[in-house]
């Protein structure tokens, strides 16, 4: 307590700092979760094709039906991939709500959450991303690292920090890992729990080094360690 009552302008500069940092930390995870829900579209839609079993024309009908909201989607038209262009595509809460029992009905679903996520509707969203299940170690842990950016959003950073947790643990991998373990070590400093921010950093540092947040750990540990 009294070195917090001792720097507190110091304090409120790194917090500032961190908060701002976040802030575009969040914007660069959209662009990541664009990159990774494109590429997972076209290797499910690929999967539900050579499937032999009699569910096949439906699967195949749901990934024709979800295909065109991918463009509108990556190129960041979410009011239309949402609710449909009024031509041939309905919009992904309609194809949600269509072929919500299939593979490409229950991304669309999860897409529908992403885009009420950018278009502000952040309990919308919540409803919609938290109803994703899956076990692969790309698109799950994105719909929770998309679901702890909506909490942040709301405020919500104790279930934010824990929710990007275990979206870093359930990807085990060199590309979301770290991005996410990152994520939550600056909400740590924000929450004022500087300790569990440094040990996720040292972490980071160890364990992915040559990851664009390795590199810049050493700089957020030196100035915990002020």
């Amino acid at each position: 307590m009294a070195k917090k009552s001792a720097k507190p302008a110091a304090q409120q500069g790194n917090l500032e700092e961190t908060v701002n940092r976040w802030e575009q930390f969040f914007e660069n995870n959209k662009k990541t979760i664009f990159t990774v829900m494109a590429a997972i579209v076209v290797v499910v839609a690929g999967g539900m094709i050579i499937n032999t079993s009699v569910i096949v024309p439906r699967q195949t009908r749901a990934s024709e039906a979800l295909f065109p909201g991918e463009t509108y989607f990556v190129q960041g038209d979410f009011e239309t991939a949402l609710n449909g262009d009024g031509l041939d595509f309905e919009g992904f809460e309609a194809v949600a709500e269509q072929y919500g029992s299939t593979k490409a009905g229950k991304l669309a679903n999860l897409y529908a959450g992403l885009c009420y996520a950018q278009l502000d509707s952040t309990e919308m969203a919540i409803k919609l991303i938290s109803k994703f299940k899956g076990s692969d170690r790309m698109v799950s842990p994105a719909a929770l690292g998309a679901l702890a950016g909506c909490y942040a959003d709301q405020g919500n950073l104790a279930k934010a920090v824990a929710t990007y947790e275990s979206a870093a643990k359930k990807a085990d991998n060199r590309l979301l890992s770290p991005y996410y373990y990152f994520q939550a070590a600056l909400i740590y400093e924000a929450m004022e729990k500087p300790e569990k921010a440094l040990k996720l950093y040292k972490m980071i540092q160890l364990k992915y080094p040559e990851s664009n947040e390795g590199l810049e750990a050493e700089k957020y540990i030196s100035r915990i360690a002020k």
